[in-house]
């Protein structure tokens, strides 16, 4: 089992930042990748950004390169997502997710993630 528990989340102004915390625990072992999604009402959801713990390898979506930056500090066993030059379309509940071992690697296919946080939360206003 992994439990991931995000943060982070909030109200920011068109073109302000957020840094968003997804905290891991249990069978941190096990984890491969942990992924960033985001879900907007009626809307699928979406991939944002990745992280491969061995490597380490990073991915993003189109519509957050160079704006958003997936990093982590392994000694806490904590993801972040710093987001920067906020959109009000990146208004929406974001979720983390792990994918472990043994793993597909299909990156932004949310259905091959194993465990999800409860998500957090980010509107921005215009």
């Amino acid at each position: 089992q992994v439990q991931l528990v995000e943060s982070g989340g909030g109200l920011v102004q068109s073109g302000g930042s957020l840094r968003l915390s997804c905290a891991a625990s249990g069978r941190t072992f096990s984890i491969y990748s942990i992924a960033w999604f985001r879900q907007a009402p009626g809307k699928e959801r979406q991939f944002v950004a990745a992280i491969v713990y061995s490597g380490i390898s990073t991915y993003y979506a189109d519509s957050v390169k160079g704006r958003f930056t997936i990093s982590r500090d392994n000694a806490k066993n904590t993801v972040f997502l710093q987001m920067n030059s906020l959109k009000p379309e990146d208004t929406a509940v974001y979720y983390c997710a792990a994918d472990v071992a043994p793993s597909r690697g299909r990156l932004g296919y949310h259905r091959d993630y194993d465990y999800w946080g409860q998500g957090t939360q980010v509107t921005v206003s215009s």
